[in-house]
């Protein structure tokens, strides 16, 4: 249990660093260009995200983002004590994470965004993307295919970015820690309630609409972890 919760601790700081990082390099190299900037930052998180979950998932299972792992122990694949254990990690990485991203650039270690974001828009955006999120997993996952997810994932969140109106945070561990970096990829603590808030609902609404897409899993899918860590 130890080793799980610090692989979900590290991944979860590698993936707000590689999230945060990368926003924070995109608006010096591209300062003029926001879109510019968006396209960097997601080509970054799709070629990053896939990776960070290969080198974790046999050890935790390479959730790094609660409202994977609600999901995962509502279908009965990894019980409720590893949630309990593994949320706080994740919380923490990010944050961690969010601080060792602004230390590599040169910024002060914690500067809390103002970037205000919560709108209704963007709360239904945050809704879709979560719940488009947790459905790839879900399905790959219950349908065999789950050495696919990886990739999946990553291809998924990257164009998320673009076509939901949030950029698709989707995490509610990384919205906490992108509190913390009043840069590219922030978010104004004021905002933050509302986006986790729309995360956990689309958590609920991709796990229903998994269930109806993939209503009987594989055999040897049956009750194993979303992303199996063996």
């Amino acid at each position: 249990m130890i080793r799980r919760i610090v692989a979900e601790f590290l991944g979860g700081a590698l993936l707000a660093a590689l999230v945060i990082g990368s926003g924070i390099a995109a608006q010096r190299l591209s300062p003029a260009d926001a879109g510019l900037q968006l396209l960097e930052n997601a080509f970054a998180t799709a070629l990053g995200l896939p990776v960070l979950i290969l080198v974790f998932v046999s050890v935790s299972g390479a959730h790094f983002n609660p409202a994977v792992s609600l999901a995962d122990a509502a279908l009965g694949g990894r019980p409720w004590r590893d949630v309990a254990a593994y949320v706080p990690a994740q919380i923490a990485g990010c944050i961690g994470g969010a601080v060792l991203a602004n230390a590599m650039f040169g910024l002060p270690a914690v500067t809390l965004s103002t970037t205000q974001r919560l709108d209704a828009p963007r709360f239904l955006a945050e809704v879709v993307a979560t719940a488009g999120l947790v459905l790839v997993i879900v399905v790959l996952a219950r349908t065999g295919r789950g050495g696919t997810v990886p990739w999946a994932v990553g291809a998924y969140i990257g164009a998320a970015y673009f076509f939901t109106s949030s950029s698709s945070f989707a995490n509610p561990a990384i919205t906490i820690g992108r509190m913390f970096s009043d840069t590219f990829a922030g978010i104004a603590p004021a905002s933050a309630p509302g986006f986790i808030l729309a995360q956990l609902i689309g958590g609920a609404v991709g796990v229903l609409a998994a269930l109806w897409v993939a209503p009987m899993p594989t055999a040897r899918d049956e009750a194993a972890p979303l992303i199996a860590d063996r």
